[in-house]
């Protein structure tokens, strides 16, 4: 009976995360992060002919929108060639002729791409909320380190969705074009189609169906998390009239972007075996 050895793993996820921290992946997408966080907590509300720091909540539902395009989208890139790369350079029979199984490969690859992806959202983020600190109050920071909590967990599910693509696809076009049509749906089309439901139904925004179409897009999932509990922010995102309460508790919305990150992976592993 085989069974999983964690060294190799390790091993594999190492490197990933090394060949991440030597090209200066991690390090380009931490300034990304910060830059923006930044530029929105200060210049935000330059519109309305003001700037400066505007309160921490305002700021999080401007980076809510931010994160929402960009991450995924930075997942989708990161792990669309894990796999199909290795076997297009030619690498992968070598690395399966060594003492480690699919499913060990397939964990470490992961594992290294998403300690790569959260190291940079931590350090992007993390250098803003300290900024944050000696401005805003505790509970308002408490919304910010579950916003960038949220942030790394929708990656990861995104991340698990590339690894996926990398493990159905022929070649690296095809996993690249993929990723980039799963981003534009769960980013762009997905909503408008749920925009247009609801339009067709009369605008009941009372229907049963359409709260639990949004926990089939973890971006909407990432939003509801963020927007949901502040009710100045909730009420001008219109979710307070579409999303009931009793499905806004962040441990369940939690679990079902868990469920986005685990059983992409599962579906991956069951497709290389």
């Amino acid at each position: 009976m085989s069974y999983i050895e964690i060294k190799p793993i390790a091993i594999v996820a190492g490197k990933e995360l090394r060949d991440r921290i030597r090209n200066r992946w991690v390090l380009a997408i931490a300034v990304v992060f910060a830059a923006f966080a930044l530029l929105i907590a200060y210049f935000g509300a330059a519109q309305q002919g003001a700037v400066g720091f505007r309160g921490i909540e305002v700021t999080i539902a401007s980076l809510t929108s931010l994160v929402i395009y960009l991450l995924p989208l930075i997942a989708l890139i990161l792990g669309f060639d894990a796999i199909v790369g290795e076997r297009e350079r030619g690498s992968l029979d070598l690395l399966l002729s060594l003492p480690i199984t699919r499913l060990e490969l397939l964990l470490g690859k992961y594992l290294g791409l998403a300690a790569a992806l959260s190291l940079s959202t931590l350090l992007g983020f993390g250098l803003t909320g300290i900024l944050f600190v000696a401005q805003a109050e505790s509970g308002a920071l408490f919304h910010y380190v579950g916003f960038v909590a949220s942030s790394i967990l929708m990656g990861l599910s995104f991340l698990s969705i590339a690894i996926l693509l990398s493990t159905l696809a022929s070649d690296r076009t095809r996993a690249s074009g993929a990723a980039i049509g799963v981003w534009f749906f769960f980013v762009l089309v997905f909503d408008l189609i749920l925009l247009g439901l609801l339009v067709a139904s009369g605008g009941d925004s009372n229907s049963a169906v359409l709260p639990y179409l949004l926990l089939l897009n973890p971006a909407d999932i990432f939003r509801i998390l963020n927007i949901f509990s502040m009710d100045e922010v909730k009420t001008l995102y219109g979710l307070a009239t579409v999303f009931p309460p009793e499905l806004a508790d962040p441990w369940l919305l939690g679990g079902v972007m868990g469920l986005w990150l685990v059983i992409p992976l599962m579906l991956a592993a069951w497709r290389f075996k």
